[in-house]
């Protein structure tokens, strides 16, 4: 299996990891590289052009910063290869669907990665909603977390989460909760956002995001942020008779005080397990692949406050 990576930031670590790991057989790693002398990365090759590789690709790995996926994305169109991109799919809406329509015409197969759709615990309400009958009324979910402390002795002010023009903000870190919800419940019927940055943190990407989904029989609120000293992510689910609650972070759903599931899962597992769906699905020749570059697009228009979902 022939890869290319283009970024190999902290994110494209965990994708080349969970790769080798998932592999029985044998796998080169390209990485595109812009600088004359890059540094090396033991078992990837670095080379400065498509062309030069001189092999063809199973797929690429599209791992460079946000702001840069647009330019990425147009520049590999014309090559045909599956695109295996990380969320968000792009910073801002501009220009986005007229590209989204120029990929897809092409046929070309994509996979935006949103690895929560892998975790046990979302898995498991998944098959739950299939399952139970009775109407929920309510969804709350929560995402809080210390921006200085995802990258310990590193200037949070100077990473690109912190910075607006380099595609940084909660609502397009944290999109993981908007793209579970329309995994869940699909598109929903309307919504609104409040995205801002007034925190203590003292930056000028949005810090707070409160998005308020509504669907026909009820509405789901979802509230990220980057300030939360102690961190929290959970979903709750009120249902007619009873409320499930879910902690991605214990990894325990309950349904009121009573435990109905747990997992034990490592911090790569769900990058293992999302890369396998991923190769399966490509190799599969039914063309249909989850959260494809369409469905990504509509879920972003949601994050950047755009209601003109294409449905």
């Amino acid at each position: 299996m022939k890869v290319l990576i283009i970024g190999l930031g902290s994110i494209a670590q965990k994708h080349i990891q969970a790769l080798t790991n998932i592999s029985s057989g044998e796998i080169s790693l390209y990485a595109l590289r812009s600088s004359a002398l890059p540094n090396q990365v033991p078992n990837i090759t670095n080379i400065s052009s498509i062309g030069e590789a001189g092999v063809s690709f199973d797929f690429v790995i599209v791992s460079n910063p946000t702001f840069s996926h647009y330019d990425t994305l147009r520049k590999l169109l014309d090559y045909n290869i599956p695109l295996f991109i990380e969320k968000p799919l792009f910073h801002t809406l501009d220009g986005g669907q007229q590209l989204v329509d120029q990929i897809i015409s092409s046929k070309v197969k994509t996979y935006i990665a949103c690895n929560l759709r892998f975790h046990p615990c979302i898995v498991f309400i998944k098959d739950l909603l299939r399952q139970k009958s009775q109407r929920i009324n309510e969804v709350n979910i929560y995402a809080g977390s210390y921006l200085p402390d995802w990258r310990p002795g590193i200037d949070y002010r100077q990473v690109y989460s912190a910075n607006e023009k380099m595609g940084g903000g909660v609502h397009l870190d944290l999109i993981h909760e908007l793209d579970y919800v329309t995994w869940l419940w699909g598109t929903p019927n309307s919504s609104a956002a409040t995205l801002r940055s007034t925190s203590s943190l003292n930056i000028d990407a949005v810090d707070y995001a409160n998005y308020l989904l509504q669907y026909e029989q009820f509405t789901v609120n979802i509230v990220l942020n980057y300030y939360r000293r102690d961190t929290k992510r959970t979903c709750e689910i009120l249902f007619e008779d009873n409320t499930v609650s879910i902690d991605l972070i214990k990894q325990k759903v309950w349904c009121n005080e009573e435990l109905i599931f747990s997992s034990d899962i490592d911090p790569l597992y769900t990058y293992k397990e999302q890369m396998k769906y991923f190769i399966s699905a490509i190799k599969e020749d039914n063309g249909y692949i989850m959260n494809d570059i369409q469905s990504a697009f509509n879920v972003l228009k949601i994050c950047l406050n755009d209601e003109q979902v294409k449905r």
